[in-house]
């Protein structure tokens, strides 16, 4: 603010938050935030009516999608350890998203909340206790990218297949990962960022929703806890680390 900046990016729901109280008139680009209508930020994805327009990471619809993923590597799938945050904007409709999918799928969840990075390790304890077949970890943020490795490490002594919310847990040696893919997210919103410098209002440029997604699976993990992906599930991967 103070360096009279034309135009704010941000990368997450934390971050977007702060832009926005401190400017209502700054420009601010989400370069991925999970749900822009259920964190209000924007009125409406085709017209946002403020300050703020970007991307959607849409990871309410996608959390949905990673448990049939783990129902389609792990067919007797019963139970399943989901690790969130609800300090985190947006945790809310995620977990409402997983519990229709669970519903759906015949699986039961058992809820970890994450708010430290102490809370990992006991949360995992719990999950053992609980006798879960998977694990699915969707916290964001600092708290999770900072303790990415000891994440993967505790799935793996656990023995747990574990599907996660980014690429960089999967080459830290997590078994797989699915969602939006964020390197395009970020190229997109340059877009933006060109559009408003030209002139044009973040009010009137509608919010985009992710075109490409990633699945990426790592064979090494796998190995470890003695899982076998099947096939059709390797033949739909966009990468295979081995």
């Amino acid at each position: 603010m103070r360096l009279k900046v034309d135009v704010i990016v941000t990368a997450g729901p934390t971050p977007t938050r702060f832009a926005k109280r401190a400017t209502k008139t700054i420009p601010i680009v989400m370069a991925q935030d999970g749900d822009p209508v259920g964190n209000g930020f924007v009125i409406s994805l085709a017209r946002p009516g403020g300050n703020i327009t970007g991307l959607s990471r849409l990871t309410p619809e996608l959390s949905g999608k990673q448990l049939e993923l783990l129902k389609e590597i792990i067919p007797k799938l019963s139970r399943v350890a989901v690790f969130g945050s609800s300090s985190q904007p947006g945790n809310g409709q995620v977990l409402t998203e997983i519990q229709l999918a669970a519903k759906t799928l015949g699986v039961e969840i058992q809820y970890s909340d994450v708010l430290s990075p102490k809370d990992i390790e006991a949360g995992f304890r719990t999950a053992r206790n609980g006798r879960p077949d998977a694990v699915l970890w969707l916290v964001a943020g600092l708290i999770g990218t900072s303790q990415r490795k000891k994440v993967v490490d505790l799935a793996v002594k656990s023995q747990l297949p574990a599907i996660y919310t980014g690429r960089g847990y999967v080459e830290a040696g997590g078994l797989m990962t699915y969602g939006a893919s964020l390197n395009d997210l970020d190229r997109r919103a340059a877009t933006y960022v060109d559009k408003i410098l030209k002139g044009a209002k973040p009010a009137d440029l509608p919010v985009e929703q992710p075109t490409k997604f990633e699945l990426v699976i790592n064979l090494k993990s796998a190995k470890q806890i003695g899982l076998t992906i099947p096939p059709n599930v390797l033949a739909r991967a966009d990468k295979v680390m081995r």
